[in-house]
């Protein structure tokens, strides 16, 4: 029996170490914090304890935390205490460590990303430079409220040659800032304050030490820096130049197709709320021998993916001519060793039907979703083909929660990839009005209007990278 004292980072999930990751999904009880990175433990088959503080609100008293560590670290289990930030970097950790070893409980400490360096350098700033500081000091702006006195030496700080790192101390910026001026730092003095360090709402407020104390509109959890290096934001900033910085897009994608998509609009700055309005199940299939036919066409890459739950392996479609509806068909393809003879320019059964105008084939497959356009089949069979159509799955409606939905409906962009997904969005109760509707292609278009929504933006060509595409060229144009 172990337990694990690990840090989760400062909130990007993308800062999380590979260690932390190896024992969160090890883990048989987990006990975290509320400060984790979003989505962490989505999925995690673990019991899930919640021992989260927050300033202001709801506490759990740390004595009532140990109790639990200890409890838990004698069951027998694997125990991790996910911590924000760094555990051993005013999170307490020495602490807790301190308890298990003297209930003589095994216990490890995995480091993680502390907000006090991190946040900054989201920021734009570097907490050293050769130039401007040598030394960097990390201090808790929020003092322990049973001690008689203060532990910290004001005057010694305000002469310390370097750059001051303060920890959740917004509420007492005033007091902060009053008390190093009053032992000899400039009142002209750069000061940086970074609030949801590193996650898409990052937001960052520059002042100096005299006037800091009247900043509003900055809430905790947040970072104070105090120093010359601050002034260097106005140069290195580059989260806010990311160019979809502050927007919030929605994605209604099936979560499975869901994550590559979401990963994308991250790196490019936005704050994104996976809302998947919809959801695949496989439907019982017999294939048969795929190779009595001529030409397969395959509709979208979850349609290769479960075709292949019904092969042996690519070997099966020796001599077959294969289709794709478009590049990311053709790279599911790819995954599972098939390179698509045939992938239109235009990811549509219309692209689909031109590509083929000059290939003629006897017996044709078309293996898609049950609920499929028929405008391949139709046109195959026009032209004197024998065409079977296998439904390997179906889409159906993913209930969505009321918070998931409502921040769905007031981002700035909702983004649809199917007219299954406009369908069961709105079923749902998400709204079309007010947000920025984002559509894949005609057919998702098509079905928007018909529920009295007229798309901002279609995709061109018609697939997740066009998307972003014209994603990214409205934001721009609009100034949305």
């Amino acid at each position: 029996m172990t337990v694990y004292l690990v840090g989760a980072g400062p909130g990007d999930p993308g800062l999380l170490t590979v260690r932390a990751r190896e024992l969160i999904d090890a883990a048989d009880v987990i006990l975290h914090d509320r400060l984790i990175p979003p989505g962490v433990l989505d999925g995690v088959d673990a019991e899930l304890v919640y021992v989260g503080k927050q300033g202001g609100g709801p506490q759990m008293p740390q004595e009532e935390i140990d109790r639990l560590l200890v409890e838990h670290g004698r069951s027998g289990r694997t125990v991790v205490r996910l911590k924000g930030g760094d555990p051993f970097v005013f999170g307490r950790g020495g602490e807790e460590a301190l308890v298990l070893r003297e209930a003589g409980i095994p216990y490890e400490v995995v480091p993680g990303v502390t907000a006090g360096i991190a946040a900054p350098a989201y920021a734009g700033v570097p907490v050293t430079h050769r130039e401007l500081a040598s030394g960097v000091a990390f201090v808790t702006g929020h003092e322990d409220p049973s001690k008689p006195d203060t532990a910290l030496d004001w005057p010694a700080l305000a002469a310390f040659p370097g750059t001051l790192v303060f920890y959740m101390g917004v509420k007492a910026l005033p007091r902060i800032a009053s008390q190093l001026i009053a032992g000899g730092r400039p009142a002209s003095e750069p000061v940086a304050v970074v609030e949801r360090g590193t996650l898409p709402g990052q937001k960052t407020v520059l002042s100096t030490l005299g006037e800091i104390g009247e900043v509003q509109g900055i809430r905790a959890p947040a970072i104070t820096l105090v120093g010359p290096v601050a002034a260097l934001r106005e140069q290195l900033a580059w989260l806010e130049a990311r160019p979809l910085h502050g927007k919030t897009v929605a994605v209604t994608r099936a979560r499975a197709q869901a994550s590559a998509l979401a990963a994308r609009l991250r790196a490019l700055g936005a704050e994104v709320v996976e809302a998947p309005a919809i959801r695949t199940q496989p439907l019982p299939v017999t294939l048969g021998d795929v190779r009595a036919y001529d030409l397969l066409c395959v509709t979208s890459p979850t349609g290769a993916d479960e075709l292949f739950r019904h092969l042996r392996d690519a070997r099966e479609l020796a001599g077959v001519t294969v289709a794709a509806i478009g590049p990311g068909t053709a790279r599911a393809l790819r995954a599972h060793g098939v390179e698509a003879d045939v992938v239109p320019e235009r990811a549509v059964a219309e692209g689909l039907v031109d590509a083929l105008q000059d290939l003629h084939f006897r017996r044709v497959l078309v293996a898609r979703a049950k609920e499929g356009r028929d405008v391949l089949i139709d046109a195959l069979r026009e032209r004197g083909a024998h065409v079977d159509v296998v439904a390997l799955y179906e889409t159906v409606a993913e209930p969505l929660d009321a918070a998931t939905r409502d921040a769905a409906s007031a981002a700035d962009y909702v983004l649809f990839t199917s007219g299954s997904s406009v369908r069961f969005f709105a079923a749902a109760g998400g709204s079309l009005a007010g947000p920025r509707l984002a559509s894949i292609g005609p057919a998702t278009s098509a079905e928007l209007r018909a529920h009295g929504a007229e798309p901002h933006l279609e995709a061109d060509p018609h697939t997740p990278d066009g998307l972003v595409a014209a994603l990214l060229a409205d934001a721009v144009s609009s100034g949305t």
